[in-house]
């Protein structure tokens, strides 16, 4: 017999959306159910058509096929799909997933309703229990339920089938950048309730304390009508709250009221209401309770809800009235040995990871994510843009306006409403992503401006029809990866009408994210401009095993960490499992790696969004600032750190002014400045003064800082000690170095310049491969004074060298001419390599962490060590990292003490580490490096800036290396 679900087809069916699925509701039924997430029997068909035959294995749910050790691997893309047919239509060769697993319904369960929820299914659901038809469902990140009353008998085990089609009509329309799995990805459960029962709970709670609760009451009972003398109550945290009987009146004047269907109200002014945002996130416990006429309890509902308005006035987006700066990232639910599986200790750990790093606002990219990350948000504070799973990027322009589609639009948008509308952390709704612009998304804009007007909606498609156009489905101009200068030129063109904040602005592929600071500086000190959302957070590498080329799955656990992955194993991205359809390492465009250790680039972000800030330096003290939107100071404590270029450091408590947000105040230092000691900074370490939920007392959560004295003017070079020693090539031997110092204007090209044009532009011109070819040797009593010329395709850089013997050491003053054609070129300065055992690197300047010209804010100036095997930053594909900007002076040494000390004439950008850059070029991941025993040193008269040129806007002119005389000096000794 012809399975009728199979019939329909529905894997290319757009029309069909669902058949048998429960409308969706905001009531959380996940405590008291019946989990069924575990091993279950598993066959994975080829196509949807195929028979069920042979021999079972298992598949845990919840977890991808994919990532389980079958046949059907992971493959990523980022805007082609996966296969050629066009909308609607899937490819023949269609992997099916069939589970199946025995359930033992409680005999208790007699008489009560009886409901399976299915979290996830990736991409078409087809339910059946005992051989029986149940149900279909759509949208691989939205929950399915079906009501089993009538099919499974309390007390007897019934067989639950569920079948996932990977490809369908809606893929077309979750072509997002992610990896393309198949599974059942959320967690499966049964519940039960009674007959009479809560079908939707709503909450509205304003700053002003105004309480309103909306329920809708079912009875699955005999016919559905409802029973006579069923009422509501709630509580919040314990203060009883009732029916609200004028709404009820109402309701019967106007005959709104229903016979299977009851609406009720609870209303209420909580008095003195302490209201909810990110800073301080307060919640209430609400307790909605569903009464017989009797007065017992048929059903019960638990929500943690908060107190808070959101507004669009003029262009300024307000939380409870206050303008809120978006220091948003964009986050995907994934994990590096489940996928698409993310329990809730891996989202915790997310958003306590950007908690305390500055972020206070998420865009689920681009789908709703697992709801217990919206329970986080709400107790950690976060602003959350809530975004529905729609992204048709490949075939963008087709759909938007296809009326075949209108239904799955409206359907996923409002889905996802229902599902999230209590949690006070949503702010926005947004439309989905990269689907172009059309009528489906105005009919989707109208079915949620109708039913949640407390939120405005996003929508970038909508940005390009013009960021100040009203009659577009956008309250927010939110375009993506727009050039500063065209926010700023908007800004302040007088004719903006919308808050702008960029969806996507800063993009952290590698070694990235620069100008962030500049992004910031111009972000805070511009109306009208109010941030924006990094894309993205996590790194999606899949752990793989090298010697079969397989995800490791869950069996994983524990085997990677540091953001390094584990011998025998390397972090996999497009391409690494045999796809020739796939878009590389796009996928690794996160700001931190996909074990979750942080990038630098965190620290650069933690410092941009410090709550404190150093103003000025006034008279023995310094002005400090409060830039939080709604808290005071008292939950931060500091101290005082005063680094001296002479090596000292002094160290002293910080007291903290009593300041409101937006307030600054003057304070003086526990201690002197000495009046010697060169050039000075001062660092304030502000730390968690208590336990926080998202950090234990004495978190560091930002280090700002200030110079309050400029360094000495340099001085002359002295003559001393016997000659140095340059070979008749004109290079310098030296008893600790294995490679002389030579010019470079290369560096292993960061994902941004591959990406970006600027590695292909620098190949072409041929500044890998430079011919060094001396010119002359001259000799002036001690001193050496070494002509040369660095020929390549593009013409010829003269670099002059002039070495002079001082005490312990020798003097190395260099400059080197970039012709007019060289217009932008990585790098200029000098890179030699050292003798073995020099593997602790001190160092005066910025640190600990990375840095590079375009994103230094976050590495305050001071005293650093570390060994030199912990520098080299291990993004997923080998390129360049392990900089630092603004030394002025490092040892490299050996346990004993004894090594090199380099001294630098102003502060540079210095990098030491055990790779070449050709080592780094030519690998495509780190398991293919092998690091070098001696270190590898770059000193760099002039260094590009990073920028975000991979997925939008190159580094700013300020920080490009360009034509002219470039002259820096050093000064190498032995110690």
């Amino acid at each position: 017999m012809t399975d009728p679900l199979l019939a329909l087809r529905p894997w290319q069916a757009p029309e069909v959306t669902s058949w048998g699925r429960l409308p969706m509701n905001a009531v959380d039924r996940r405590s008291g159910a019946l989990s069924l997430d575990g091993d279950w029997r598993f066959r994975l068909l080829p196509t949807p058509e195929a028979t069920v035959h042979g021999t079972w294995s298992t598949a845990h749910v919840p977890g991808a096929w994919t990532m389980q050790d079958t046949d059907d691997l992971p493959q990523y893309t980022n805007v082609r799909m996966p296969y050629a047919e066009f909308p609607p239509r899937s490819p023949a060769a269609n992997p099916t997933g069939v589970y199946e697993r025995h359930v033992d319904v409680p005999a208790d369960w007699a008489g009560r309703r009886i409901v399976l929820h299915v979290g996830a299914a990736e991409s078409v659901l087809l339910v059946h229990v005992d051989g029986r038809p149940v149900g279909i469902s759509k949208d691989s990140h939205l929950a399915a339920e079906f009501d089993l009353t009538d099919v499974v008998r309390p007390g007897e085990p019934s067989v639950v089938r569920l079948t996932v089609v990977k490809w369908s009509d809606a893929t077309h329309i979750e072509d997002q950048d992610q990896w393309w799995h198949g599974g059942i990805t959320r967690s499966v459960l049964l519940y039960t309730t009674d007959p009479l029962h809560l079908a939707d709970v709503t909450v509205r709670a304003r700053r002003d304390g105004d309480l309103r609760v909306d329920c809708l009451v079912r009875d699955a009972a005999g016919d559905g009508a409802l029973p006579e003398g069923w009422y509501v109550t709630g509580d919040l945290d314990g203060d009883l709250l009732a029916q609200d009987t004028e709404f009820d009146r109402l309701n019967a004047e106007d005959e709104r009221v229903s016979d299977f269907l009851g609406e009720v109200r609870i209303r209420a002014v909580v008095p003195g209401v302490r209201t909810w945002n990110a800073e301080q996130p307060e919640l209430y416990g609400l307790t909605v309770r569903l009464h017989r006429a009797d007065g017992t309890v048929a059903d019960s509902s638990y929500h943690r809800i908060g107190f808070r308005d959101v507004d669009i006035v003029g262009r300024d987006l307000l939380v409870n009235g206050e303008r809120v700066f978006i220091r948003g990232v964009n986050r995907h639910d994934f994990h590096p040995l489940t996928g698409r599986t993310v329990s809730y200790d891996d989202m915790r750990a997310d958003l306590v990871l950007l908690k305390r790093f500055g972020f206070n606002a998420i865009r689920t990219s681009h789908y709703p994510n697992d709801p217990s990350l919206y329970d986080l948000a709400d107790e950690l504070g976060f602003y959350v843009v809530d975004e529905a799973d729609i992204e048709s990027h490949d075939h963008a322009h087709e759909i938007a306006d296809d009326p075949r589609y209108l239904n799955a639009f409206v359907d996923r948008v409002s889905r996802m409403v229902l599902r999230d509308r209590n949690h006070p952390s949503v702010i926005v709704w947004s439309l989905g992503n990269e689907s172009d612009y059309g009528a489906n998304h105005d009919a989707a804009a109208g079915w949620v401006r109708r039913h949640d007007p407390t939120r405005p909606i996003q929508y970038e498609g909508a940005a390009k029809r013009g960021w100040a156009d009203p009659d577009v489905a956008s309250d927010i101009a939110c375009p993506m990866y727009a050039p500063l200068e065209d926010c700023l030129a908007h800004a302040l063109s007088g004719q903006q009408t919308k808050p702008l904040i960029q969806c996507e602005y800063s993009h952290a592929m590698g070694n990235s994210n620069g100008t962030l600071a500049d992004h910031w500086a111009a972000i805070e000190s511009t109306p009208g401009l109010q941030g924006g959302f990094i894309w993205e957070f996590r790194d999606h590498g899949i752990l793989q095993r090298v010697s079969d080329g397989r995800p490791v799955g869950r069996a994983g656990a524990g085997l990677y960490g540091n953001g390094v992955a584990a011998p025998g194993h390397r972090w996999a991205y497009g391409g690494d499992f045999g796809e020739t359809v796939h878009d590389g390492a796009f996928v690794a465009d996160g700001i931190v790696f996909p074990d979750r250790t942080p990038k630098p680039a965190m620290y650069e972000h933690r410092e941009i969004a410090a709550p404190v800030r150093i103003r000025s330096f006034r008279h023995e003290g310094v002005v400090l600032a409060n830039h939080q939107h709604f808290r005071g100071l008292d939950w931060l404590t500091g101290t005082w750190e005063l680094a001296l270029a002479d090596g000292r450091t002094l160290t002293g408590p910080a007291a903290l002014p009593d300041l409101r947000p937006g307030e600054t105040a003057a304070v003086p230092l526990p201690f002197a400045v000495p009046a010697d000691g060169g050039e000075a900074w001062l660092t304030l370490r502000v730390t968690t003064a208590e336990d926080q939920a998202w950090a234990p007392a004495g978190t560091e959560v930002c280090a700002p800082r200030i110079r309050l004295r400029a360094a000495d003017a340099p001085r002359e070079p002295v003559v001393s000690g016997p000659a140095v020693e340059v070979d008749a090539e004109g290079l310098l031997r030296h008893p600790l170095l294995t490679a002389a110092p030579t010019l470079t204007l290369w560096r292993a090209p960061t994902d941004n310049d591959e990406l970006g044009g600027m590695a292909a532009r620098w190949r072409a011109w041929g500044l890998d491969q430079m011919v060094r070819e001396v010119v002359s040797v001259r000799r002036d009593g001690e001193r050496v004074t070494v002509e040369s010329e660095h020929g390549c395709a593009l013409g010829v850089v003269r670099h002059r060298q002039q070495f002079t013997p001082v005490e312990g050491g020798v003097r190395v003053e260099e400059s080197a001419e970039l012709p007019e054609e060289f217009h932008d070129v990585a790098r200029i300065g000098s890179v030699f390599e050292t003798v073995a055992g020099l593997d602790l690197l001190e160092w005066f300047g910025q640190g600990p962490w990375e840095s590079y010209p375009d994103r230094a804010a976050g590495a305050p100036v001071g005293h650093h060590a570390l060994p030199v095997d912990d520098l080299f930053t291990p993004y997923l594909r080998p390129q360049e990292s392990g900089g630092r900007h603004g030394v002025r002076r490092f040892t490299l040494s050996s346990p004993d003490a004894t090594g090199l000390a380099v001294e630098l004439d102003e502060p540079r950008q210095v990098s030491v580490t055990r790779y070449r850059a050709e080592d780094l070029t030519a690998a495509a991941h780190h398991d293919e490096l092998t690091p070098r025993t001696g270190c590898v040193v770059h000193i760099d008269a002039a260094h590009r800036g990073l920028g975000t040129a991979s997925c939008g806007p190159d580094t700013f002119p300020a920080y490009l290396v360009t034509p002219g005389v470039h002259r820096w000096s050093w000064t190498l000794r032995m110690v």
